[in-house]
């Protein structure tokens, strides 16, 4: 059901959503949290707010969707209420601001919030600077912006590395959790070596081949090269270099990736790349600062560069010693 109020307050949105709580049945109780979404008023509006439907059914909550309408326009609100069918296991309370109230989304969200309830603030197109210091992301635990969804990624990840407050977090992090499962797997088989180098090769502005290679230079403590290609999208490839041999994850076409290791049979592994609602569950599953993601922020000055001419390959290992080079071509398909 979709409750539609023109050019309304959020005094009147309170007292719709009392009335159909007590007419329809619609509690709020079982809430987990308020999930704040801050968008333009755009095509692109309705995507996320669908995911945020599809989130709902793992962690109940109401959703409040700050919508920016055009700044010319005269000042006003309308407001759109969503319950059952429309709205998943969530309510959503959609507030489109126009004219100089598009800049106060803080005062227009505070009268709906739920009560002792934790706050999660999500830019799901281009975020702020700096997250915390928003006038909605001073509301929340939890703040996800989206990299990814920026004009320039890798500048925009950069940007808010240097900003970095606890709570933060990037849905270009969420996207690398398969890939950081694999390779941790794939480096508790034997033989058990330590890793003397790695690459990692992906799209030149994809912000979750620089977040992969921060996370591999501050855990292993080893150089990593970041190869940039235009072959793909998102992440094409991860080297691990070890004395016996390389660990080698492919995956050129975004869903299928490849693992080759010495003394290993080649492995095919479901890497697809991962919409906005699967990574929207994952980062409701926990409110408490992501101490991993700050890590792999701070690897990010780390890495090296470099440059890969062919395209969809991956990059060759480095090889620093004749054994490792014989080891290596070895392990090659």
């Amino acid at each position: 059901m979709i409750i539609d109020l023109p050019s309304t307050t959020t005094s009147a949105l309170n007292k719709k959503l009392v009335e159909i709580r007590e007419q329809g049945g619609q509690v709020a109780l079982g809430r987990v949290l308020t999930l704040v979404i801050v968008a333009d008023d755009d095509a692109k509006l309705e995507d996320a707010i669908e995911a945020a439907n599809g989130a709902s059914r793992e962690h109940p909550s109401r959703v409040i969707v700050v919508a920016k309408g055009a700044r010319t326009a005269a000042p006003r609100i309308d407001g759109q209420i969503r319950v059952g069918g429309d709205a998943g296991a969530s309510e959503v309370i959609v507030l489109r601001l126009y004219g100089p109230l598009a800049a106060q989304g803080q005062s227009a969200v505070v009268p709906l919030l739920l009560p002792d309830a934790p706050i999660v603030c999500w830019w799901p197109g281009a975020g702020p600077k700096d997250p915390a210091k928003d006038p909605l992301g001073e509301l929340a635990q939890r703040r996800i912006t989206d990299s990814a969804a920026e004009k320039n990624p890798v500048k925009a990840l950069s940007t808010r590395a240097k900003a970095y407050t606890a709570g933060d977090t990037d849905l270009a992090w969420t996207r690398l959790t398969r890939w950081r499962a694999q390779l941790v797997s794939a480096l508790d088989l034997p033989p058990f070596e330590k890793v003397t180098g790695a690459t990692v090769t992906g799209e030149a502005d994809s912000p979750s081949t620089e977040l992969l290679a921060g996370w591999l230079a501050e855990y292993l403590k080893v150089p990593v090269k970041r190869v940039k290609s235009s072959g793909a999208a998102g992440i094409i490839s991860v080297t691990l270099n070890r004395r016996s041999g390389a660990v080698e994850l492919h995956r050129p076409d975004g869903r299928v990736g490849t693992l080759t290791q010495p003394g290993q049979p080649t492995r095919r592994i479901a890497l697809q790349r991962r919409d906005n609602q699967d990574c929207l569950i994952e980062e409701l599953r926990r409110l408490d600062p992501d101490e991993v993601y700050e890590t792999s922020l701070h690897g990010l000055s780390k890495i090296t560069s470099g440059t890969n001419g062919k395209t969809g390959a991956p990059a060759k290992a480095d090889v620093t010693s004749p054994a490792a080079a014989a080891a290596a071509s070895g392990s090659k398909k």
